[in-house]
């Protein structure tokens, strides 16, 4: 047989993961395993999205991993800057959110991929090599959504008072819809319950919506109806 020359038998170059969330348990436990595999590393991470703009330059990753829910001006709006600031480098959204409801959101805002955290770690595995081949990552349940949605669209459909909201507003209008109260959405989201408020406000303006109640009712009802 033929020995294996030294191009063959040389070790795969790993590619360079970047992870953006505020919990050192998940980034700790995920780094692990990730620099376990074959094929992939750990080039660096941040808790802020602050942070991870400041330090993604350095470190080159050929992926980011972000989580939605950071302290300062959250997952979304990094996604964004990301796209503009370095458009060749996909990301993959690591989240506690439902994808059913913010996956649409996030690929709008430059991701490649959403999965949840309480999904088998081994799966960040599989939804970041897919991302780095060039495909997208979706459950099939939002696979299947996405497509009924686009194949049922008909014109003025995209004209609901939601799809009005920035991405900060329609996070805490989902959470209303699930039943937290301001000062939890506060302690979620990092903000203070003055801010949460102001949210709701600009909320029950942009809805017509009369006062608090009738937020909770109209936010209960989308929720329900995912």
């Amino acid at each position: 047989m033929k020995a294996a020359t030294d191009k063959d038998s040389s070790p795969v170059e790993k590619k360079r993961v970047f992870l953006v969330d505020d919990h050192t348990i998940l980034r700790e436990g995920l780094g692990q395993l990730l620099n376990q595999s074959s094929d992939l590393m750990i080039c660096g991470e941040a808790s802020t999205s602050e942070e991870a703009l400041n330090r993604i330059p350095a470190a080159k990753p050929n992926l980011v991993v972000v989580d939605l829910s950071l302290p300062d001006t959250g997952g979304m709006e990094l996604l964004r800057l990301l796209k503009l600031r370095h458009p060749d480098m996909p990301a993959l959204v690591l989240s506690m959110h439902d994808e059913s409801v913010y996956a649409k959101r996030a690929l709008r805002a430059g991701a490649k991929g959403y999965i949840m955290k309480h999904e088998a770690i081994t799966e960040v595995q599989v939804a970041i090599r897919r991302i780095l081949e060039g495909g997208l990552y979706l459950s099939r349940k939002v696979s299947d959504w996405l497509v009924q949605s686009a194949v049922s669209s008909r014109p003025g459909r995209d004209s609901h008072p939601i799809n009005g909201l920035s991405d900060r507003e329609f996070e805490v209008f989902e959470m209303i819809g699930r039943g937290l109260g301001t000062s939890e959405i506060a302690r979620q989201l990092h903000l203070s319950v003055k801010t949460i408020e102001t949210y709701q406000a600009k909320l029950k303006e942009k809805l017509d919506l009369a006062d608090a109640q009738k937020l909770f009712q109209f936010a209960l009802k989308w929720v329900e109806s995912r």
